[in-house]
């Protein structure tokens, strides 16, 4: 029989094992595929490609968050596939030490909001979840590591933890730079925030912005599920 003092001693090394396996497959793992803008092509029966390209202190990416986004996937998630690109009118820089800066419209303290989306964007799988996280923190991201905290517990999402790792390692930062990148690949090219593209393109931005889900069902026009949603 091992003695009571070793099986403690094991179970803790145990533990500190899993914890560093847990750490390395979550930060090293490939970043996220955003889908090509320019090329992309929607199979026959899938949902429709919605990304958001926002910022987290921008008041009209508030309002198209709080008033658009969220109540139109509640009413027809079946047709809707939706991808968050925190990151707006900011500006990636790599400084002498090769350590990713960022100069964000609305201040550093949006820089650092747009890397807590981005990390929650990437950890939080349920979609639904997600958009209700972003959904919360958008209307209060004075202070991005609160409202990270209050808006993850308040839609029981536990694995809090993991989103401020993300954020404190250099993954939030190589998240953000991706998003920049996604950003800057617009054609045409971004000038108002939010800007919104519905399988691929911006199509009629406006009508977007006012009735987005009125702009999913006509992209969505023909799929079985569309015509039960879309006819309310």
């Amino acid at each position: 029989m091992i003695p009571t003092r070793k099986r403690i001693f094991l179970v803790i090394l145990l533990i500190a094992l899993l914890g560093l396996l847990l750490r390395f497959l979550l930060f090293n793992r490939p970043l996220p595929d955003l889908k090509d803008e320019a090329n992309y092509r929607r199979s026959t029966g899938e949902p429709v490609l919605v990304m958001v390209f926002y910022e987290a202190l921008c008041p009209d990416s508030k309002y198209f968050i709080t008033k658009q986004l969220l109540p139109a996937y509640k009413n027809a998630a079946p047709i809707m596939e939706v991808q968050l690109v925190p990151y707006g009118k900011a500006h990636t820089k790599t400084d002498a030490e090769g350590k990713l800066i960022f100069d964000c419209q609305h201040g550093a303290t949006e820089c650092q909001a747009n890397i807590y989306h981005a990390c929650v964007a990437e950890i939080i799988d349920d979609p639904l979840i997600r958009l209700e996280v972003v959904n919360c923190m958008i209307r209060d991201n004075r202070l991005p590591k609160d409202a990270m905290h209050k808006c993850a517990k308040q839609h029981n999402f536990e694995n809090i933890d993991l989103i401020q790792k993300c954020f404190d390692s250099n993954h939030g930062s190589e998240l953000m730079k991706l998003n920049g990148d996604a950003t800057s690949a617009l054609r045409p090219q971004v000038t108002f925030i939010p800007t919104i593209t519905l399988d691929g393109s911006q199509g009629r931005q406006a009508s977007i912005l006012k009735d987005l889900l009125g702009e999913i069902c006509k992209v969505a026009a023909g799929m079985d599920q569309a015509e039960k949603i879309c006819k309310h």
